[in-house]
């Protein structure tokens, strides 16, 4: 195992993957097929080589790898949906690295890794989120733009309901944020378990004036109220109406917090920011010795960390194979 990190698999989602490039690795990205297990053969099999780094992104999906405790080289995971997902902070701890992108979660994963491998890694927006190049005459007063269902979403089906009763201005839109956002003068966002979501910082780059609900998670850090957008409480409605009725009203205010935010989004939270903390965190670990300690350790975290994991997982995969490679996992 070498001291460096040059070559990277990034498995699953790709989101800033490609910038890693940029910063001088050599990056082969490994998409996962729902149900894929992966084990160190397979990994190897499929990137045409043994990588310094096997990097995990979040993809939601049940474990997508196995075997974590024994892998030969340096692991990492980015952690999306910890609010979803109960079971991520035990899984983590077969990885030698965790990010995770909400911050007062930060000390579930604090488990076996240390606070300096459990790293803040926040939501960003990919260059595909902007202005249009031409300004657009604003078609509604207020818009959400996402999935509302009222089976999947119900919190949000609701809240949206009601809100629209106060706000004949109000319309909710499904399609490509960039085509949408500066379509309406102000733009809303709903976190229905409290997460900060990647919506907050896509509406910012599309231009939006964003409303947004107060919701911990290093959001206050990275954007200002009043400045790059506007919280409300979701828990006060008329509060929530007042705030848009006075924007409405302000349209210059609006456009200046707008740009502000947008201003933000482009100093700080696009690809290149959060490939750059990625690869000073790796930088910074002698990998020989991390992934030496852990595959010394690995029976003890397999069994503290890892093994209810595979178990819960077996008891729930359909597939014959997966539960297969679920109770191998658990065992050896």
């Amino acid at each position: 195992m070498k001291n460096s990190v040059a070559t990277v698999v990034c498995l699953g989602g790709t989101f800033f993957s490609p910038s890693l490039k940029e910063l001088g690795l050599e990056v082969r990205h490994l998409p996962l097929a729902r149900g894929e297990i992966l084990d160190w053969d397979g990994v190897r099999r499929r990137a045409g080589l043994e990588p310094d780094l096997l990097f995990y992104l979040d993809r939601s999906l049940p474990p997508p790898i196995v075997g974590l405790e024994t892998l030969p080289c340096l692991t990492a995971f980015w952690c999306i949906d910890s609010h979803i997902h109960s079971w991520y902070p035990a899984w983590a701890q077969g990885f030698d690295l965790c990010f995770a992108s909400l911050k007062d979660h930060l000390p579930r994963f604090r488990l076996r890794l240390p606070p300096e491998r459990v790293v803040w890694l926040p939501p960003f927006a990919d260059h595909g989120h902007h202005p249009p190049a031409e300004p657009v005459e604003p078609e509604w007063d207020l818009l959400f733009a996402g999935t509302v269902d009222p089976e999947t979403t119900p919190g949000r089906a609701a809240f949206l309901a009601e809100l629209g009763h106060r706000l004949p201005g109000l319309a909710v839109r499904r399609g490509v944020f960039r085509e949408l956002y500066p379509r309406a003068r102000l733009g809303l966002n709903i976190a229905e378990r409290g997460d900060l979501n990647f919506r907050v910082v896509e509406a910012l780059a599309c231009g939006a004036c964003l409303l947004t609900p107060r919701v911990g998670h290093g959001q206050d850090e990275l954007f200002r109220d009043g400045e790059h957008l506007f919280v409300y409480d979701p828990e006060d409605m008329d509060g929530l109406v007042r705030l848009v009725e006075e924007l409405l009203a302000d349209p210059e205010r609006a456009a200046r917090v707008a740009e502000a935010g947008r201003l933000a989004v482009e100093a700080a939270h696009r690809p290149i920011h959060r490939a750059r903390t990625v690869a000073g965190a790796v930088r910074g670990l002698d990998a020989a010795a991390v992934v030496a300690e852990r595959l010394e350790r690995a029976r003890e975290i397999r069994e503290t960390y890892l093994k209810l994991v595979y178990l819960h997982w077996a008891e729930a995969a359909r597939d014959p194979a997966a539960r297969a490679a679920y109770l191998t996992a658990a065992k050896h």
